[in-house]
């Protein structure tokens, strides 16, 4: 880990070059899955979240593409990045500028994916416009598609880094050997999947394979989609615009069993004097200096939440009793449930 000029702690992007602050913040909830936000706010926010000194932002081409139900109105293909390009106007080098492509609508409200190389550039020309920017930091290929080998797309994201379009490259959602294979092609800075103290997939086997090759690891929903700020109680409902409708941990018994469990950790937060979606924050920051966060955020005030999590100091038995407190065999529900088919990347 480094340090820049202020004394706050720095992260590196794998090999690239690039470093940020160690929380960033991710936008898709601007623009769908999360119920209604204001575009003037959501600019508001990010031009906040700026001069409290985030460095990351995540977004995405698809974000705004779709909602929680397939067949309700959206904002549009492009609107995430739309709102982003219009909050750094004066701001650009203020922010590392973090997108992603592959993943396209249909007419029925769904999503395929697209990695043919030809795709690969015409997706990064059109973020650009949208962007209003002439490079973008570093570039997500979004999920795979089946049909293109990972490979040739890889191949054509790294034409775009040798045409200075593209700084970095990264993937979200693979698995070890898709990371290998990728990073074989052309070095692979980061790798965006699901991780907090409720979602712990990652830790087997692509946390490990992250540090044996230096690829950063940036997790989404570090907050555990708000369930771990504790910000829901018993009867709480989620409306049919917003995705946590349909995800397993917020449905019926097993809601129930999981808000014990973020009772237990109100109790720990309380008696570390913090609140629990800081220590949560604080225990991903905790596991080693190659993790960023992107937790997503609405509001200023959430943000400047979240960025109180650098200046909490757990012990190793801390953050050991806070994994056990989330053994994932204590967890119930799955990640996803049989409607979701929308890809989602970050949440508060």
């Amino acid at each position: 880990m480094n340090e820049d000029t202020t004394g706050a702690a720095r992260t590196p992007l794998g090999g690239s070059g690039i470093s940020v602050r160690p929380v960033g913040l991710g936008l898709m909830g601007m623009s769908q899955f999360y119920g209604a936000a204001d575009p003037d706010t959501s600019v508001a926010t990010i031009r906040d979240a700026i001069e409290l000194g985030v460095e990351l932002f995540d977004t995405s081409d698809y974000y705004g593409a779709s909602s929680a139900t397939p067949g309700r109105p959206v904002a549009g293909f492009g609107h995430n990045e739309e709102l982003l390009g219009r909050a750094l106007k004066g701001r650009r080098d203020r922010a590392v500028v973090a997108t992603k492509f592959s993943a396209r609508p249909t007419p029925e409200g769904r999503s395929f994916f697209d990695g043919r190389p030809e795709y690969v550039r015409a997706a990064c020309e059109a973020s650009l416009k949208r962007l209003g920017t002439d490079r973008i930091d570093l570039y997500y290929y979004h999920r795979l598609d089946p049909a293109v080998p990972v490979e040739d797309t890889v191949g054509a994201m790294a034409d775009l880094v040798a045409e200075g379009k593209v700084r970095a490259i990264g993937l979200s959602e693979v698995g070890v050997e898709v990371l290998r294979r990728a990073h074989a092609v052309h070095p692979v800075s980061a790798l965006q999947s699901e991780y907090s103290l409720w979602e712990r997939g990652v830790e087997a086997e692509v946390l490990p394979e992250c540090r044996r090759l230096g690829v950063t690891l940036v997790p989404y929903s570090p907050l555990g989609r708000g369930m771990l700020t504790a910000a829901f109680g018993r009867g709480t409902g989620f409306g049919r615009e917003d995705f946590r409708s349909t995800l397993p941990k917020f449905q019926g018994e097993n809601f129930e069993h999981n808000l014990r469990l973020v009772a237990e950790l109100e109790r720990f937060a309380a008696g570390a004097g913090a609140t629990p979606g800081r220590i949560a924050l604080a225990w991903l920051l905790a596991q080693r200096h190659d993790i960023v966060p992107i937790p997503g955020s609405k509001r200023p005030d959430h943000v400047r939440a979240n960025l109180a999590a650098t200046s909490v100091r757990l012990s190793v038995d801390d953050a050991a009793r806070l994994g056990a407190m989330f053994d994932p065999a204590r967890v119930k529900g799955g990640r996803y449930g049989a409607l979701n088919t929308s890809p989602d990347d970050a949440d508060r």
